[in-house]
C-alpha cells in the first residue's frame, strides 16, 4: 500500500489513453519504420534504422513507465470532498501576497502534474505547504526563487 500513488480519476485515464496509444499506434509504426529502413541495405550506417530504434527504445521504455504508473496508481476522486480545507484534488484559487497575483492551482499526482495547467504534485513544495490550509489562511511557501507567501481564497472540489 505505501507504494501506491494517489492520481484522479481524470489522470488516470490520461494514462490509460497514452498506454493504448503507444501499444496499438505507436508501436506498430515504429515496427514498420523499422521494416522499411531495414530494406535500405547496411545497417551500420543506415541514419533510419537508428532513428526507428532509438524510437523504439523510447516508446517501450515510456509503456513500462505508464504500466508502472497505473499499477501504483490509488484512484482519489475529488468530486467526493467537500469543505474549505485543502486536500488532494482541491482546486485552489490563491493571491501572492506581494504582488496581489492570483493563481489558480490544483492538487493532483505526480504523474498527472502539469505546471503550465495549473496541475501542481501533490510532492511538490506549494501543495505540501497548502495541504490542510483553509480558505482566509496566510501559507508561506519556500520556492526556488526565494519565500513566498500566499492567501488562500477558494477552495473546491469538483
Amino acid at each position: 500500500m505505501s507504494n501506491q500513488v494517489p492520481i484522479t480519476p481524470a489522470g488516470y485515464k490520461a494514462l490509460e489513453v497514452e498506454l493504448k496509444e503507444r501499444k496499438t499506434v505507436t508501436r506498430p509504426q515504429i515496427v514498420e519504420a523499422i521494416a522499411t529502413a531495414r530494406e535500405h541495405g547496411d545497417l551500420k550506417e543506415n541514419a533510419e534504422y537508428h532513428a526507428a530504434k532509438e524510437q523504439q527504445s523510447f516508446n517501450e521504455g515510456r509503456i513500462t513507465e505508464l504500466e508502472g504508473a497505473i499499477g501504483a496508481a490509488q484512484i482519489i476522486d475529488p468530486s467526493q470532498f467537500t469543505g474549505n480545507q485543502i486536500k488532494f484534488g482541491a482546486k485552489i484559487l490563491i493571491v501572492d501576497e506581494d504582488t496581489d497575483e492570483e493563481r489558480s492551482l490544483q492538487i493532483v499526482g505526480e504523474y498527472e502534474s502539469n505546471a503550465d495547467k495549473g496541475l501542481i504534485s501533490i510532492t511538490s513544495p506549494i501543495a505540501k505547504a497548502l495541504i490542510g490550509k483553509s480558505v482566509g489562511d496566510s501559507v508561506p511557501v519556500v520556492t526556488p526563487k526565494g519565500k513566498v507567501s500566499y492567501e488562500v481564497l477558494e477552495v473546491t472540489y469538483k
